[in-house]
């Protein structure tokens, strides 16, 4: 996957946490792309707010990954970013959300094409991205950990540690943890590629590697029910040798920056009450995870 920019997906589209459940119920809202909103005036910001208000619903562009942005078994829009966007575009006056599900790669795109208003898939704020678009301030952050053997009888604690000792190493298809490790050391042609954190739990329980790699949110949850496995304690990766923090946010067209500041002044008030993480916590989401982090610092300034 990654450049060593910390991305979640790499520029080809691939994601860093593979499509799970929710994917198959795309076809149900699928033709929701299919219809794109009115091009939105540049003056003074934008107008688009005031649009959405007027029509009283807002297009989420979303990917099918769970826990950021899905549709459940129910065939209902969910995830840590709808759930917020919620939240917030009702406080601003938009009573209703209206999922338009694509592939990752197809977000920026889709949002720049005007498929739909907003990008809510919990997108890694990095520079390259915000060269397309304008970024929310996160409204989460993640560490990376392991999935190891019960007693992590290796002793695992980061991707030094993992070739020191030489262990077998699965991460996930186009997932940022590949260049991490390859940063630390270890030659990619080795690693063991996996569809995502369920299938690494199963190499990891049936010895095929020693150890997973993937977000520490994503591997929490995935051993919960384990009697074999255990995640790590949540660790830094080195980008360009520096301990490094990605940071999860919405996504909106360069030319609405009055709809992206009156979002982050809600956001803002959101993280001051302590009412973020009552909404993302049902998605596994824990105070390690919040954040002060700009959209400007993680935009490179």
């Amino acid at each position: 996957m990654a450049p060593p920019n910390g991305n979640d997906r790499d520029t080809s589209g691939t994601t860093r946490r593979s499509l799970l459940a929710g994917v198959a119920a795309l076809g149900v809202l699928g033709a929701a792309g299919c219809s794109r909103v009115a091009t939105a005036s540049t003056k003074d910001g934008g107008d688009l707010l005031e649009r959405l208000r007027a029509a009283g619903v807002v297009r989420l562009g979303i990917a099918g990954e769970i826990p950021f942005g899905y549709i459940d078994k129910n065939g209902e829009l969910t995830g840590e970013a709808p759930e917020l966007a919620r939240v917030i575009f009702k406080r601003l006056g938009v009573d209703r959300v209206q999922p338009v599900p694509t592939e990752f790669g197809s977000l920026i795109p889709g949002l720049n094409s005007q498929q739909f208003d907003v990008v809510a898939a919990g997108m890694y704020v990095n520079p390259e991205r915000c060269e397309q678009v304008i970024f929310s301030d996160p409204d989460y952050q993640m560490l990376d950990s392991f999935i190891v053997r019960k007693g992590n009888p290796l002793g695992l604690r980061d991707y030094k540690d993992v070739v020191e000792k030489k262990a077998k190493f699965a991460t996930g298809t186009g997932y940022a943890e590949i260049a991490y490790a390859v940063e630390a050391g270890y030659e990619e042609s080795d690693i063991l590629i996996v569809p995502d954190q369920v299938a690494g739990l199963n190499a990891v329980e049936a010895g095929r590697v020693d150890v997973f790699a993937g977000t520490a949110l994503t591997t929490r949850e995935v051993v919960k029910k384990s009697a074999k496995a255990e995640s790590t304690e949540p660790f830094k990766p080195l980008v360009d040798g520096e301990p490094h923090v990605d940071g999860g946010a919405f996504a909106f067209r360069p030319t609405e920056t009055r709809l992206r500041d009156a979002f982050n002044k809600e956001l803002a008030e959101l993280k001051k009450s302590g009412e973020l993480l009552r909404i993302l916590k049902p998605f596994g989401f824990t105070e390690d995870e919040m954040t002060d982090l700009t959209a400007k610092e993680l935009c490179g300034g």
